[in-house]
């Protein structure tokens, strides 16, 4: 009997020994040590509390980033493209030129250098063109399916894919896009368990400059449901340049809030969650983000978009007047109190704004009562308008504030007009000065016009300028040799001698000129000097 305990306590010591050496085996030594000690008490990383104690208010403003990035996430989604199209080298030297990039799916791709093939490759395609995939965002603007993105996103698109914030692909149809605006819509239909979340649409007209914001894309591509923030940086940008259609509707909305190639179409949105602009641009000399991002405001996208959900076109109004935006001298010399205003140009024949009497040297101040500042605010303001529509402007016009109601016409209307010329007759060639004349002090060389000179130019009368010194008053004004000042002070010019002596008759004050360059005519203001 006393043999069984004895083997009992060898077999339970065996037993130990080998579970001891199992343990080290596995631990080492250190490791078993470590191991209990692990046991005993635990490590401590890093310091035992943070070291700074964050204020109420950087923990609102914290709260509130988070809050507005998980509400606003789901209404923005990623739309691949398949495109086709006629490969256009131009757009990419106008892009690098003037350092604003507008994305697309080709040239301007969203995954960096897009997958290109020739269509030739293919038996059915075009073997002028390519083929290329890309990527862009959009913002869900209904329950039932309708997206808004840019027009450069989904254009030529041959294939349209929607992938929702949750990881749902649908299958996405055009319903109409808008060149000039940049804008396009999209429907897809929802499916079985795809909840699709649509954006509070704000007021555009609200935001101010300063005030924080997000911007929601898919940058790259691959980056999908990326929230970056800033603020608003400015407002009624206009990015117009050579290759750029002179009818684009241009009044964004700058951020610093980083875009990229990617994020064309996604959403701006303010702290409160309202989507206030579509994300279109950057001004880049990279490629990439390098400060300074652009979005079509809201207001606009929500005209263009009722157009488009109604007819699937665009039905917009125009006034019909060529402009540009008035500066220090061109106020002065129309006797505006403050650089404020459009200056008028030329008036279109047969447009609405000839029809109601808009004259080549107008200022418009006011559009249906809101002061409009550039020639972007206005365009923007007037491209919200239908054909047909009536707006009331109040006018600068002979120092008298005047007010025109304008019935907005369609362009369609004015698409083979050129402006009128308004010009005397040629005087004689006998009663003109031969000898050229010098302002000295405005870097200005003018001479008058031969008979040959008026043929070749196709004027009438006029001084032509044959010399600009770089950096003079002149230079900043845009003066170039071979441009033919017309009119001075509201005058016909029938000689360098007559143009002198306005210019005299204007010392320490500014002087209005009207300039045909080329095919193009214009009114600037010109600061003359006490000296000349």
């Amino acid at each position: 009997m006393k043999k069984r305990p004895m083997l009992a306590a060898l077999v339970l010591v065996a037993l130990g020994v080998v579970i001891g050496a199992a343990i080290v085996s596995f631990f080492g030594e250190d490791g078993v040590s470590s191991a209990f000690a692990q046991m005993r008490k635990r490590i401590e990383l890093g310091s035992g509390q943070p070291p700074v104690k964050i204020e109420s208010s950087a923990q609102i403003l914290n709260n509130a980033f988070v809050a507005v990035s998980k509400a606003v996430n789901p209404s923005v989604v990623t739309i691949a493209v398949v495109t086709e199209r006629k490969a256009d080298p131009r757009m990419k030297q106008f892009e690098n030129f003037f350092g604003f990039r507008f994305f697309g799916p080709n040239q301007r791709g969203q995954r960096g250098d897009p997958q290109q093939r020739p269509d030739g490759d293919d038996e059915d395609d075009d073997s002028q063109g390519f083929r290329s995939q890309g990527s862009g965002s959009g913002v869900i603007l209904t329950g039932d399916g309708f997206i808004v993105t840019n027009n450069h996103v989904i254009e030529d698109a041959k294939d349209i894919t929607v992938t929702t914030f949750d990881g749902h692909e649908l299958k996405g149809k055009l319903i109409g896009r808008d060149e000039l605006t940049d804008l396009a819509v999209i429907k897809v239909e929802p499916k079985s368990g795809v909840n699709l979340t649509p954006s509070f649409v704000g007021n555009s007209d609200e935001v101010q400059v300063g005030e924080w914001v997000v911007a929601v894309g898919n940058p790259f591509g691959t980056l999908q449901s990326t929230i970056t923030s800033g603020i608003v940086s400015a407002k009624g940008r206009g990015l117009s340049g050579a290759g750029r259609n002179p009818y684009s509707v241009e009044n964004f909305i700058q951020t610093d809030a980083a875009i990229n190639p990617g994020n064309s179409g996604g959403g701006l949105f303010n702290l409160e969650g309202k989507l206030i602009g579509i994300n279109t641009a950057i001004a880049t000399r990279t490629g990439a983000f390098q400060g300074y991002g652009f979005a079509i405001p809201v207001n606009l996208m929500r005209s263009v978009v009722e157009d488009l959900l109604d007819d699937g076109k665009i039905n917009r109004g125009y006034i019909g007047v060529n402009i540009t935006s008035v500066n220090e001298a061109t106020a002065k010399a129309l006797g505006l109190d403050k650089v404020s205003g459009i200056l008028v140009q030329d008036v279109i024949k047969n447009g609405a704004g000839k029809a109601a009497g808009i004259q080549e040297g107008d200022v418009i101040l006011e559009v249906d009562g809101t002061p409009v500042k550039t020639s972007n605010e206005l365009q923007g303001l007037i491209s919200m308008r239908r054909a047909g529509d009536n707006v009331n402007l109040a006018i600068w016009r002979d120092g008298k504030r005047i007010t025109k109601t304008v019935t907005l016409k369609a362009r369609d209307d004015e698409k083979e007009i050129t402006a009128e010329p308004g010009r005397p007759s040629a005087p004689n060639d006998k009663e003109t000065d031969s000898a050229p004349v010098k302002f000295e002090n405005l870097g200005l060389t003018v001479e008058p016009l031969t008979s040959e000179l008026r043929r070749e130019l196709d004027v009438t009368a006029g001084v032509v300028v044959s010399k600009v010194t770089p950096y003079s008053e002149a230079a900043k004004i845009g003066l170039r040799p071979g441009a033919v000042i017309l009119k001075a002070d509201k005058q016909s010019v029938q000689s360098a001698k007559q143009f002198k002596d306005i210019l005299t008759a204007k010392r320490g004050q500014a002087v209005l000129l009207q300039v045909k360059d080329g095919n193009v005519t214009r009114l600037v203001g010109l600061e003359v000097s006490r000296q000349d």
